[in-house]
């Protein structure tokens, strides 16, 4: 007889995936952040423009994809700590 995981416990093991990837992810210059959820949903803003673009995410590994609210998608990865979002270099922001 096999064992099989409870669909808790698979959502339990999805949001641990996630945990490295939840928080605000910000470029350099502060004109970009993007949150990203541990719901797997990322709300991002672009200068003052608060939730410029929101929408769903699904992490595999260390590779996202992006869909938003509107069906635009986007893709990154996080490489050493740093996640490349199309064109975008991001850092983690660190929690006070």
């Amino acid at each position: 007889m096999s064992e099989q995981s409870s669909p808790a416990e698979g959502a339990d093991e999805r949001a641990d995936e996630r945990a490295d990837v939840v928080g605000v992810w910000v470029t350099a210059d502060g004109h970009i952040r993007q949150e990203l959820r541990a719901d797997g949903r990322y709300d991002e803003a672009r200068g003052t423009r608060r939730s410029a673009y929101s929408g769903r995410y699904t992490l595999t590994g260390s590779h996202l994809d992006y869909v938003d609210d509107t069906g635009f998608t986007a893709t990154g990865d996080i490489r050493d700590g740093v996640l490349h979002h199309e064109h975008l270099v991001l850092h983690k922001e660190e929690q006070a």
